[in-house]
């Protein structure tokens, strides 16, 4: 089959598409044709040499797919929108940028009516990673301000839409007026980082008491100013080191607020807690797809053998949602 391995670090020019195996059927198994594969920030630190394979994980990109069940492993409970034939989305260890992929049957979950199985595809990853952030860790809840930084990308934009459609308000950080017109379409308030004082901004539309749950891309850079913009008995959850790993912490503003830093990944997560995450999903989220209230946003799509400019146009940071790969 054709497939997208890491053969070597560096820039989107070393990214090809080569014919492998197929991967084997195992016993917990689902095996997919894929019909597309999102791609996402984790993709990029693994072509860099930022982010290894997980152990006795395939070496070929991807961490979430959408398509059609192929075969299931004999250990495959017999379960709605599960058999062979049906459309499917997954999150994945990785195999995703490839013509099939096996997922483990719990983290597989049936197509959401009304949404098309190419979009479907960008579902899987910021789906898992808003809904154990949010709502998990930090346990957000409904009449609480969440502060959504990088708000026009794939998280941020899936963030937005289940926040707003569970109760929550919304600020989101931007860093242009085309992606804060789409935050604010989504139902946010934009705050344009190039131009505004965020902290300051936050504290003014919240008459001064700040975000209660502030998730994170950036890191390092924005530890302090987060510190200062979140509300007492706040929540910080950092998933992204796009502004660096290392950063100095007011330990007294920390006690003072009594809020707590949480430090999340994805990826590196037991295949018992991808299930726990992958079923919260599925209640919570997945009826807000079919309803409307959410929906899958796209920036655009190239086919698996435009690998390389894909990953070029992420790496530029224009999109708006997600980009995705089909196959």
């Amino acid at each position: 089959m054709r497939a997208v391995r890491d053969l070597e670090s560096g820039g989107p020019e070393v990214l090809t598409v080569s014919d492998v195996p197929e991967p084997q059927l195992t016993a917990d198994g689902v095996l997919i044709a894929v019909t597309a594969a999102g791609l996402n920030r984790a993709d990029v630190l693994q072509r860099q040499g930022h982010y290894p394979v997980p152990p006795e994980a395939t070496d070929v990109f991807g961490l979430e797919v959408s398509g059609t069940v192929l075969a299931l492993g004999e250990q495959v409970p017999d379960r709605p929108g599960l058999a062979v034939g049906d459309p499917v989305v997954a999150l994945v260890d990785s195999g995703g940028y490839a013509e099939r992929v096996v997922a483990p049957w719990q983290q597989v979950l049936p197509l959401p009516d009304g949404v098309d199985p190419v979009e479907a595809a960008g579902l899987p990853e910021v789906a898992a990673t808003v809904f154990s952030n949010v709502f998990m860790a930090a346990s957000a809840r409904e009449g609480e301000t969440l502060l959504v930084h990088g708000g026009a990308g794939g998280i941020g934009t899936h963030a937005i839409q289940v926040a707003r459609a569970l109760g929550l308000s919304v600020i989101a950080t931007v860093g242009s007026e085309e992606k804060a017109a789409t935050v604010r379409e989504l139902g946010a308030t934009a705050v344009n980082y190039r131009n505004e004082d965020f902290v300051e901004r936050v504290h003014e539309l919240t008459d001064g008491r700040g975000a209660d749950v502030v998730l994170d891309v950036v890191g390092a850079k924005y530890l302090d100013p987060n510190l200062r913009v979140v509300a007492t008995n706040g929540r910080i959850v950092i998933i992204g080191m796009q502004g660096g790993a290392k950063g100095e912490l007011n330990v007294g503003r920390l006690l003072q607020k009594r809020a707590a830093v949480i430090g999340t990944t994805l990826r590196a997560r037991s295949a018992e807690e991808k299930a726990t995450i992958m079923a919260a999903v599925g209640e919570y989220v997945w009826p807000l797809l079919t309803s409307g209230q959410v929906r899958p946003l796209v920036s655009r799509t190239f086919p698996l053998e435009q690998v390389r400019e894909a990953h070029e146009y992420f790496d530029g940071g224009s999109h708006v949602g997600k980009v995705l790969l089909t196959v």
